[in-house]
């Protein structure tokens, strides 16, 4: 049998080698690669990204429930509540309600029961983001009904929660309203300039008075529990929870018998009352009118009534104590200090009065068009003779004059607390006139100033700051709204006058109220009071309406406080007018300190 022979073609050898033996190592060097780039990602998630990781992975785990911190509460002097808080119940949500399926059902009830807008309501929750781990206040003071509606309901409005927040109150209403001011919640704008202070969406804050100026003290801290839930949403346990730290109470230098006093006495009238202390400028009373209430400012949203109140066109929210007006005869305090602290007149100067003087070509009038004869500084300031201050402003000259304008104060802010509403008002200078009007300085400029008239404009406040100085020996006080236990020291300084000028002042002032224009202050229902009475022109709607003012402080030889009434447009004089506003407050106090001292008061 013969051998079989191999085929041909099944001995033949695959002879290609190119490219073989490269694929081991590409495929070790690819799969080094590929696992060198996986650990770099792993250790970039764990170590880089680790930290944001882990907090992206918790908040879809872990919600917080925020705790509201109660702001602190205000008293007065005494210890009166002025502002406490209320408990209101709210209505909150969570940011991702409005990407759920069930949001159109949830949204439009919603809108029906808290008369919202739906579009109003998702524009909250967008703004949180869908991200935020902190429930969202959409809806604030819900009545009865609307509690009763959304139990009602709460089959279709599960992601809904209602819980009671604390929200301000002022019991005393308009009374206190701009020396207090309000807390309002904070708008877009004030939101993105104070969240590195801790500022959240719906948070509020004061927005002005006392509420503004000490809002980090009343503010307190944010509390809240931290609550795992499940994948709906729905929580499973409480993780931990943090107390809200409620702010730190304040306590006024305002006394609040003298405010409702002084709220009273200025009645219906547009203007200001101030109250001071003159040892040490503490604020008794701040009245302005027209006036407001801050517990609107409490709504969620404020109606067209509410609006109608704080919108007028006599401006309720402006606080006119820190506007600035022309003082009128009122600054002739100033021009007698300016007169003898020159040393170009003396306390027996006499000057002759006049119906009229003409300087530099113009015709300057007395009061009485007739004048008073001769007189010195006592008597002119008992009967406030114009052409007698005059003649004062012209012989001190205008750098005199504004020197010791501003010495008082004027021109400037007194330091008082409310910076952000206080204006400086304005002291008129040559390089003030000069960019202005483009013409200089003349004598007649110095003669208007000398009365409180032309562009001098101040505050009430500032003019309560000058009655301080004769009514406690020569001190510029700082006017204050903080109570506390420093000495009156502390809050003034010496002008440095002469004893002289001190007592020609307060000789002067008493005068003003036993014998000459403030003779509506001489009452057996109070003690001695030192005063003086101012009366501007003004125009309104180009009717002439003159501005009435009286400052006054009592008893005349250890003055308990200065008062300071400024009634706006009120076509009378200080005397008349003012004067009046002051006795009544006087009055109130004094009947109360010194029960059977003084005579009281005829019944009305």
């Amino acid at each position: 049998m013969a051998l079989m022979q191999p085929s041909p073609l099944s001995g033949k050898k695959n002879t290609r080698t190119v490219g073989r033996s490269f694929q081991p190592l590409f495929l070790i060097v690819f799969t080094l690669l590929m696992t060198t780039g996986i650990s770099v990602r792993l250790a970039y998630l764990q170590i880089v990204e680790g930290a944001a990781l882990r907090k992206r992975a918790e908040a879809n785990r872990v919600r917080v429930i925020p705790k509201q911190p109660e702001r602190g509460n205000i008293f007065d002097r005494n210890g009166k509540l002025l502002a406490s808080t209320r408990y209101p119940r709210s209505v909150y949500l969570w940011p991702m309600a409005h990407t759920k399926p069930s949001w159109p059902v949830v949204g439009r009830r919603l809108e029906k029961i808290l008369e919202i807008p739906q579009e109003e309501i998702e524009k909250k929750l967008q703004e949180a983001g869908a991200n935020s781990s902190s429930l969202i206040r959409i809806a604030r003071d819900l009545n009865e009904a609307q509690i009763t509606a959304v139990k009602e309901y709460e089959n279709e409005l599960k992601d809904v929660e209602i819980h009671t927040e604390a929200v301000r109150y002022y019991p005393h209403g308009k009374q206190l309203a701009h020396v207090l001011g309000y807390t309002r919640e904070l708008t877009a704008e004030q939101l993105k300039a104070r969240e590195e202070e801790g500022y959240r969406l719906g948070d509020v804050i004061g927005q002005m008075g006392a509420e503004k100026a000490y809002e980090k003290t009343l503010r307190g801290e944010w509390g809240g529990q931290q609550v795992e839930v499940d994948g709906a949403g729905r929580p499973l346990r409480i993780l931990g929870e943090k107390q809200a730290k409620a702010g730190k109470d304040l306590h006024l230098t305002l006394d609040l018998d003298m405010q409702k006093a002084a709220e009273k006495a200025l009645g219906d009238r547009d203007g200001a009352i101030v109250a001071i202390d003159p040892k040490n400028g503490a604020v008794l009373a701040m009245v302005s009118h027209p006036t407001f209430d801050p517990n609107i400012f409490s709504k969620q949203k404020l109606s067209q009534k509410d609006w109608e109140t704080v919108q007028g066109e006599d401006h309720p929210l402006v606080n006119r104590a820190l506007s600035a007006f022309p003082p009128a005869s009122t600054f002739k305090i100033v021009t007698t200090t300016a007169g003898l602290e020159s040393g170009k007149f003396s306390p027996s100067t006499m000057l002759q009065t006049y119906g009229s003087l003409t300087i530099g070509g113009t015709r300057f009038g007395e009061w009485n068009h007739k004048g008073f004869g001769p007189l010195g500084f006592v008597g002119a300031l008992q009967w406030s003779s114009d052409t007698f201050f005059y003649q004062i402003g012209r012989g001190v000259g205008g750098p005199t004059l504004i020197e010791w304008t501003r010495k008082y104060g004027f021109g400037q802010k007194t330091g008082f607390e409310f910076a952000s509403e206080e204006t400086k008002g304005l002291v008129p200078d040559e390089a003030w006139k000069q960019k202005v009007w483009k013409i200089p300085w003349t004598v007649g400029d110095s003669i208007n100033m000398s009365i409180g008239q032309g562009a001098l404009q101040t505050t009430p406040l500032q003019v309560a700051v000058m009655f301080a100085v004769p009514a406690n020996g020569g001190y510029r006080v700082q006017p204050h709204l903080l109570k506390d236990n420093e000495t009156a020291k502390n809050w003034r300084e010496s002008l440095n006058m002469k004893p002289a000028t001190i007592k020609v002042l307060r000789e002067g002032l008493q005068k003003v109220v036993s014998e000459g224009t403030g003779k509506a202050l001489k009452q057996p229902t109070i003690p001695p009071v030192a005063g003086k009475s101012g009366t501007a022109e003004a125009w309104k709607r180009g009717v002439k309406q003159n501005h009435a003012w009286f400052g006054a402080y009592a008893p005349v030889n250890q003055p308990e406080m200065v008062i300071v009434a400024f009634a706006e447009h009120s076509g009378g004089g200080g005397g008349s007018i003012a004067a009046p506003m002051i006795l009544k407050i006087m009055e109130d106090y004094f009947q109360r300190k010194y029960p059977g001292k003084y005579q009281k008061p005829e019944t009305k």
